[in-house]
């Protein structure tokens, strides 16, 4: 089993000590070293690099590696895997979020959408009161000692259901003193349907704002068309642009896809700093691999050099012009997510569910419209508890593809519905989705680094 990752990026060696978390910043001989050193001793070591390096040189890194080992910094032995899986296994757990399906239907029609255009590949229709009061209902019973609950409003387009989406915040504030909660809101919007008066809805009443498009106008309008054919571009923009602004110090997101026809995506993420928007995320669509668009092994290499130039750039604007937080560039290395975690992954089907307008329960808003993964409905509660067995079962130290990988307690085991979308088997990890995952997190790694190293 691998206990190190090496990676460089940005002319930056780095080795990452998997177990332990700790990443060290290294010179080029001791990157090389650790090619050999201490998997084969160090008298073969030297012999391995004595034509590239002085003998007196190796020896001294040595020394510094072993002491790196000894203060439990590099090459850390990992966890106790029986009890943690019978821990993960066995763990009770409470609903703390729920996605809301308060439309299905859209006034958009973009290409890849997963959600086939707003419909989930049903009837269009939009949630009632009575379901998003249900659903609150149901939150709230099933949230045991849980304070803190996550609603999302979410479609299609919640916009064209707003009344209601008003009605269930309403309810929802009315419950938390009763049952000692605190809810929290959050809204996905293609931003086309946004007014003035929703727009001051929404920054009192929402914690925050997810407003979709993908880029520049030439991007966004390819993939993203109206009902009639036509771009969204020149709508979206300047209604995205007014819902920052009055966002002020609060928490919002402009949410890009890419797809194989915009694989330079670093452009596009570029395009959206430059319209002084901070918070910034883009995603890699997961669709078909038949589909033209899809994103496929042989993009890769191309992918992989769009996030390492990314990176490049995100440092660059740190002090300069247009900063903006990448949201896959984010990681914590001074703590980061609790081990339980880290291992456990998302908590769909757990801690997390997806309501559909007519109030049927799934584990996350990618799985709804598929019947073998319906787990019960809001007004009787969830009737088929093997779908939550199956999903809290599938965390990373029960995926076989996972146990060797360096990157399983930052990704967690990936996402369960693009595993189930790509190999029919939650428990097998979606590989393409993989190695982007990964490489995303070397850049954030660097960032990080490189951000010490300058203080």
């Amino acid at each position: 089993m691998n206990l190190i990752h090496k990676f460089n990026i940005n002319n930056m060696y780095m080795v990452l000590d998997i177990n332990s978390g700790a990443v060290h910043l290294v010179d080029k001989i001791t990157y090389d070293i650790l090619d050999y050193y201490p998997e084969i001793s160090k008298k073969e070591s030297i012999s391995k690099l004595q034509d590239k390096y002085q003998r007196s040189e190796i020896e001294e890194v040595i020394q510094e590696i072993d002491r790196l080992i000894e203060d439990g910094l590099l090459f850390t032995k990992g966890l106790d895997i029986s009890k943690w899986k019978e821990k993960l296994n066995n763990q009770e757990k409470a609903i703390k979020a729920m996605c809301l399906h308060i439309a299905h239907d859209c006034n958009l029609r973009c290409k890849y959408c997963f959600a086939s255009q707003g419909d989930f590949q049903g009837e269009r229709s939009l949630m009632s009161q009575e379901v998003g009061r249900k659903a609150i209902d149901f939150l709230i019973k099933n949230s045991g000692n849980r304070r803190n609950l996550e609603v999302d409003f979410f479609g299609g387009e919640p916009l064209m259901n707003f009344d209601v989406v008003k009605d269930i915040v309403k309810y929802a504030k009315e419950k938390e003193k009763k049952y000692n909660k605190n809810f929290r809101f959050t809204i996905t919007t293609n931003a086309t349907l946004l007014t003035e008066d929703k727009m001051n809805y929404i920054n009192q009443n929402m914690n925050n704002i997810v407003l979709s498009i993908d880029g520049d106008k030439s991007t966004n309008d390819f993939m993203r068309p109206t009902i009639n054919g036509k771009g969204s571009y020149d709508i979206i923009l300047p209604q995205i642009s007014k819902m920052v602004q009055k966002r002020r110090d609060k928490d919002y997101y402009v949410r890009g896809t890419f797809t194989k026809y915009n694989l330079n995506f670093s452009k596009d993420v570029l395009h959206l700093a430059e319209q002084g928007f901070k918070e910034i995320s883009m995603e890699p669509v997961v669709t078909d691999p038949e589909k033209d668009y899809a994103i496929t092994e042989e993009d890769l290499p191309v992918i992989f050099k769009e996030y390492e130039n990314l990176a490049v750039k995100y440092l660059e604007r740190e002090k300069g012009k247009n900063p903006f937080h990448f949201f896959h560039f984010n990681i914590d290395l001074s703590q980061g997510p609790c081990i339980y975690k880290r291992l456990s992954g998302c908590g769909a089907g757990n801690e997390y569910v997806a309501i559909t307008p007519e109030g049927e329960i799934y584990p996350c808003h990618q799985f709804v419209g598929n019947e073998d993964f319906k787990m019960g409905n809001v007004f009787s509660g969830i009737k088929r508890n093997t779908i939550q067995k199956d999903f809290k079962e599938a965390h990373v130290l029960n995926k076989d593809k996972c146990n060797n990988c360096w990157a399983k307690f930052y990704c967690s085991g990936g996402c369960h519905a693009n595993a189930y979308n790509f190999n029919k088997d939650i428990h097998i990890p979606y590989s393409v989705g993989c190695e982007m995952e990964k490489k995303r997190i070397e850049c954030a790694l660097m960032i990080q680094v490189h951000r010490l190293q300058k203080s």
